[in-house]
């Protein structure tokens, strides 16, 4: 009998002892892994700190955070617009020169603004019904010219081929049934 308990005893001994281990072992694995998805979160955090630093995107929109994005679908100028308050976003509003830059280095073709003069002919509103700043100008040369006598609505033209283009004269006025892509602030 006193076999029978001191091997029991040990049987015992050495379950505890393995359970101990193995659960000094999970604590450890979960506690790498933790510390890893830490690590690189708090990376991750500073990466983006620095892009904000070094290209100083706090212009964009001081209230808060700001998203862009590009419809997927070429449309008129009144549907792209509806395409990007369909997704909670409006066409986008360029009122500084920092954000004209930021903007242009997002297309690589022609895309809808929101900056109109449907309402009444050479007066520039955008789609929060605000009106174009005087001394801010990024148009194209000879843009706005109403060619035709139609072209009421804004594109930034991505036409970094044409002799004298650059992000900050790169606006012009179409026809706002062309078709094309629109860039959406959220």
């Amino acid at each position: 009998t006193f076999m029978y308990t001191e091997m029991l005893i040990t049987d015992l001994d050495l379950k505890h002892r393995v359970a101990t281990k193995l659960m000094e072992t999970l604590e450890n694995t979960v506690s790498r892994k933790c510390l890893v998805l830490i690590t690189v979160c708090f990376q991750i955090i500073c990466v983006l700190l620095l892009i904000n630093n070094i290209l100083d995107l706090d212009y964009l929109n001081k209230k808060g955070t700001v998203c862009f994005f590009i419809s997927t679908e070429l449309k008129s100028w009144s549907d792209s617009r509806q395409y990007c308050r369909d997704r909670g976003a409006d066409l986008v509003i360029i009122n500084t020169e920092e954000k004209q830059r930021f903007i242009s280095s997002l297309v690589s073709e022609r895309v809808w603004i929101g900056l109109s003069d449907t309402e009444n002919e050479g007066i520039m509103k955008w789609v929060d019904n605000s009106t174009l700043k005087q001394g801010f100008w990024v148009w194209f040369e000879d843009e706005p010219n109403n060619y035709g006598g139609n072209e009421d609505c804004i594109e930034l033209n991505y036409n970094r081929e044409k002799t004298g283009w650059s992000p900050l004269n790169s606006w012009n006025d179409v026809p706002c049934s062309e078709k094309k892509k629109g860039i959406c602030e959220k």
